[in-house]
């Protein structure tokens, strides 16, 4: 699953799925099991989940449903078809959460059953011996808040659009229907949906049969999966939906889109094929499913889900051809294929292994983007997903762990960025075709089961008669990366270059002291060496004989370790570095390096690289290090590299224009406006207006405030920059907007103008017409918009919205409703001030820094009397400086 990692990203999981942003509104609630084990120290094994026991293998599940768009509710019969492993079986218990149960049938004579708050368990007169076949059939009705999600004009959604889906992972399922819900059962399944005439109906496997019931005129679609997969990758998707259509080989391609969103189905699904023939090439193993499928559905709670041949999308990854090269679904839909092997064929056995799904995934859509884009296009990738990971602070989980609550919490960078650097660096140590035939050695024998970590440590073990013991083990059951710190010098006379390496991380119980090989590159007038120092001990030089001294001095130059490396280089090499067009790493890594040095020389030498370098990615540096300088050379710099080929630079240029307080820099933004056509250009420019108050601003922003756009994103960015101009004078035209325009908002924009509204009304002395606005929302039936009225009403500070938060906050049952609810009372009730009020908490900043410097005057004022002193000869006279007297 495509998840959106908040604070790393964003897409991968994203972060690496552009065009994908997520509102964490909508995503799968998990209560945690009150156990005796929940007190448990965290690092406790009492603590610790595992895979549950299986008394009785699955064989074979039928679910027959029947949706009530309008109620939207569910009637269905699940028939479970099983058999008991190791001993007789006389109590069967399945996992299932508010479901009513009105019948339960079975080929054993059943005794009885009964309904608890996570489980039906269903008690057979007599036991079932090992190794019988027998099934149960439970007729049930549902309201689902989880697992499957409606979409209807009642909510709020377009009409014609129409549609449900349903989402498994982690544990949603038993929200539906009644079921087996652990990754470590696998089976056969079939699901029969009816709906009205014209509806189209997606599900896993092949399509069966579809005829209409006579007695009720609805559609009858008839899906079966007769290969073995995980009961959360179970999917239907029904509605109303447009259709492409392609082929791989003997592969039907679908990609379903609600019928609004038709027009740019096309520029999601073009990459389909390609993705899928460069898989089959690349993992060995041909595609393992009858059909591939993908649905984009709307307000998705992920940013994709790779049910097996059936992939669900969010609506967020469409994009209109306008934003050229900057938008893409390239890498969400080369993540989601590839969980078609590595997820979907074989499946971890539990959520601590959870990495051997995402990590592949991750990994498998850099690889394609690299087969794609070239060379360059994978080492940078790979550059900006270790960047980000060593970015992280307080990284102290290891990938594989049982330490934790609920499968939701594995579901984070570790799984997903950090576990696909260390295939790579798997992929680095093995050799690529080793390394292939591992893979297709692991794919291969556990088709259809279940993977631990250790099956793949045996399976490269095996083949390349390696021990990975240690790798393993600091990589993936322990935490962090090495942090190196590393010096060069040179000694002319014995012709040596020496490299000293030191490990910095902190170590403790979960990080360890690292063990790797570390590839150093030299290059100069006697051409390129390569070189590797083995790196193991905290601190250690490493002398090299080269023929003269090198001009380039590279650390890791091919991306092949996870580490935060610290290497400053003499000036003339970094400009060596800066040219060489054979290393892009190397290139960006000089930029950032000249980033920090700030003078004139360093901010000439990267306008040329932001206008001159042939790599899109080294330009983007170049504009991002301009900024970081911040200089008026650096803005200059910027506004004369505009003219830019590639739409991604080109926007990257806009952005960092925009971080400038300059009258240049608003001129810019406002010619933008009315010449650019690149609509995510003129968001970046839109949301760059917020920081001024010229007259012209408030004119412009109000044009797209009201204006039409894709997704309504240029208003997103009105709204956005409204919010920098913190002016309750805005108040009023945002609610008209909100009031007369709520259709054309996607939700999440949506819910961004409430907060919006609630913050710029925040310190006004009347709210009576705002608060009365919001109030009207908070029973909204997308809950996405719901949950944004009730925690725009905590932003709004208005006491007397107290009763209405507490209807919610009281509920019996936990629900993200609840917890919103509670934390706006708690802020109410403590009179505190929103978090981001910039404005209160940038003069709190002013005023440390004021006392600050005249605490450090007085101090150095301190100083210079008491060196005075020790100074002065004896008896020699010390002038006095009379200090007035301070008031308190």
């Amino acid at each position: 699953m495509k998840r959106i990692l908040r604070g790393v990203i964003l897409g991968a999981a994203v972060c690496l799925f552009p065009g994908a942003a997520w509102a964490n509104t909508e995503e799968e609630i998990i209560e945690c099991s009150k156990s005796a084990a929940f007190l448990a120290p965290p690092g406790s094994p009492g603590h610790w989940q595992y895979a549950p026991d299986r008394e009785v293998e699955v064989l074979h599940v039928a679910l027959d449903v029947t949706p009530d768009f309008k109620a939207r509710t569910v009637q269905g019969q699940a028939t479970i078809q099983f058999r008991p492993l190791a001993k007789p079986v006389q109590e069967l218990k399945l996992d299932a959460v508010d479901l009513n149960v009105s019948a339960v049938t079975g080929t054993e004579k059943i005794q009885a059953y009964q309904i608890t708050q996570e489980n039906l368990i269903i008690t057979f007169a007599e036991p079932i011996s090992a190794e019988h076949e027998a099934s149960v059939t439970i007729t049930y009705q549902a309201e689902p808040t989880q697992g499957m999600y409606f979409r209807t004009p009642e909510q709020g959604y377009k009409e014609g659009d129409t549609h449900l889906f349903t989402q498994g992972e982690a544990i949603e399922a038993r929200h539906w229907y009644p079921c087996f819900d652990s990754p470590n059962e696998k089976f056969t399944s079939e699901i029969t949906c009816r709906v009205p005439a014209g509806m189209t109906v997606v599900s896993n496997g092949r399509q069966v049969s579809e005829e209409t019931a006579g007695a009720t005129g609805l559609k009858v679609v008839h899906w079966s999966q007769d290969k073995p997969h995980a009961n959360y990758l179970i999917s239907l998707v029904a509605g109303y939906f447009t259709k492409l259509e392609d082929k791989h080989n003997d592969v039907p391609l679908t990609f379903y889109t609600v019928p609004s969103e038709s027009k740019e189905a096309a520029n999601s699904f073009r990459d389909t094929k390609a993705i899928m023939e460069y898989f089959e090439e690349e993992i060995g193993v041909p595609y393992p499913w009858a059909k591939y499928s993908q649905v984009c559905v709307n307000d998705f709670v992920a940013g994709g889900m790779e049910n097996t041949s059936a992939t669900t999308l969010t609506d967020s990854t469409l994009f209109t051809s306008a934003t050229e090269n900057i938008r893409t679904s390239e890498h969400l839909i080369a993540h989601e294929m590839a969980h078609q092997w590595f997820g979907d064929l074989v499946t971890c056995k539990d959520w601590s292994h959870i990495w051997l799904n995402e990590g592949f995934a991750t990994y498998y859509e850099a690889l394609f983007n690299g087969h794609k884009d070239g060379r360059d296009a994978l080492l940078y990738g790979l550059y900006e997903r270790g960047h980000q990971i060593t970015s992280m602070s307080n990284d102290v989980n290891a990938i594989v762990r049982r330490s934790y609550d609920a499968p939701r919490e594995m579901f984070g960078y570790l799984s997903y960025t950090k576990a696909s650097m260390v295939l790579h660096m798997l992929r680095c140590q093995l050799g690529e075709e080793l390394y292939r035939r591992c893979i297709k050695t692991y794919l291969e024998r556990h088709r259809y089961g279940n993977v631990t970590t250790e099956d793949l440590r045996s399976v490269i073990e095996e083949l390349s008669g390696r021990s990975f013991d240690q790798f393993f083990d600091q990589w993936l059951y322990h935490a962090h990366y090495p942090e190196i710190e590393a010096s060069y010098s040179w000694d002319e006379r014995a012709k040596l270059a020496k490299l000293s390496i030191r490990q910095v991380q902190r170590l403790s119980e979960s990080v360890l002291l690292f063990d790797f090989p570390l590839p150093i590159r030299f290059q100069g007038n006697f051409g390129q060496v390569e070189r590797q120092a083995h790196v193991s001990e905290r601190e250690d030089d490493f002398y090299f004989p080269l023929a003269s001294a090198p001009q380039i001095v590279r650390l890791d130059p091919e991306c092949t370790l996870l580490a935060k490396i610290s290497f400053p280089v003499p000036t003339p090499m970094l400009y060596a570095q800066l040219t060489n067009d054979n290393d892009v790493v190397g290139r960006v890594l000089a930029v950032e390096q000249l980033g920090d040095k700030r003078d004139k020389e360093s901010v000439a030498r990267l306008k040329r690289t932001l206008g001159q370098d042939a790599f899109y990615g080294v330009r983007l540096e170049a504009s991002r290090a301009l900024r970081s300088i911040h200089s008026d050379e650096a803005l200059e710099a910027l506004l004369a590299s505009t003219d830019q080929p590639d739409a991604r630079v080109r926007h990257q240029v806009a952005a960092d224009i925009g971080g400038f307080y300059r009258d240049s820099a608003c001129e810019y933004a406002r010619k933008t406006l009315e010449h650019e056509k690149n609509p995510d250009i003129l968001a970046a420019a839109i949301r760059e207006l917020g920081g001024y108050s010229k007259p012209e601003v408030p004119e412009n922003l109000e044009r797209f405030l009201k204006g039409d756009s894709y997704h309504n994103e240029l208003a997103d960015a009105a709204v956005s920059a409204i919010r920098i101009q913190d002016d309750p004078a805005w108040i009023a035209p945002l609610l008209e907007t909100l009031s007369k325009s709520e259709a054309a908002f996607t939700s999440r924009g949506f819910a961004q103008g409430l907060d919006t509204l609630a913050y710029l009304a925040r310190n006004e002395v009347k709210k009576d017409t705002v608060r009365a606005f919001l109030v009207g929302y908070v029973n909204h039936k997308k809950r996405t918009i719901q949950l944004a009225s009730i925690n725009a009403l905590g932003v709004l500070g208005d006491p007397q919205t107290i009763p209405v938060l507490t209807k919610f906050a009281s509920a019996s049952k936990e629900s993200p409703e609840q917890h919103a609810a509670e934390r706006a009372i708690t802020d109410l009730r403590a009179g505190r001030k929103p978090v981001d009020d910039f404005k209160n908490l940038r003069q709190e900043v002013l005023d440390l820094e004021k006392a600050n410097r005249d605490l450090r005057k007085e101090l150095d004022g301190l100083k210079k009397k008491i060196d005075a002193k020790e100074l002065a000869p004896a008896g020699a006279p010390v002038k006095k400086k009379a200090l007035a007297p301070k008031s308190t």
